[in-house]
């Protein structure tokens, strides 16, 4: 009996799924603070990371990012003795949800966003 090969669309719907996931399982920080960021991309990025260049790409993406924001929340909870960290901890936090949404909106798009202030640890 003869395989059929999987179409293209299906592949390239199967990337973009996995793609979305990569930047969408950040929000499990929401619930989950600090390490719930990092978890959910990690798991999806060494899990899918060697099927496609794509999915490689937002998983790094996606972990440089909370990498990034957690040594902001770090400086910030240091300036919350000055009694100026906590404005700044809670815009980075509405900020992280709104960067990982529109991250997660362009990976189902098929386009690679580039999170704003990101230190590239992973390259």
């Amino acid at each position: 009996m003869e395989t059929i090969p999987p179409t293209a669309a299906l592949t390239t719907s199967n990337t973009r799924t996995w793609c979305v996931l990569c930047h969408a399982s950040a929000l499990l920080g929401v619930f989950f603070h600090l390490l719930g960021h990092i978890i959910g991309p990690l798991i999806v990025w060494l899990s899918k990371r060697h099927e496609s260049p794509e999915i490689d790409a937002h998983g790094r993406e996606a972990l440089n990012f909370p990498l990034t924001w957690l040594i902001y929340d770090a400086v910030a909870f240091i300036l919350c003795f000055l009694l100026i960290g906590i404005p700044i901890l809670i815009l980075l936090w509405i900020a992280n949800i709104i960067f990982v949404i529109i991250a997660s909106i362009k990976a189902s798009e098929g386009t690679l966003y580039r999170y704003p202030l990101t230190i590239r640890f992973i390259k």
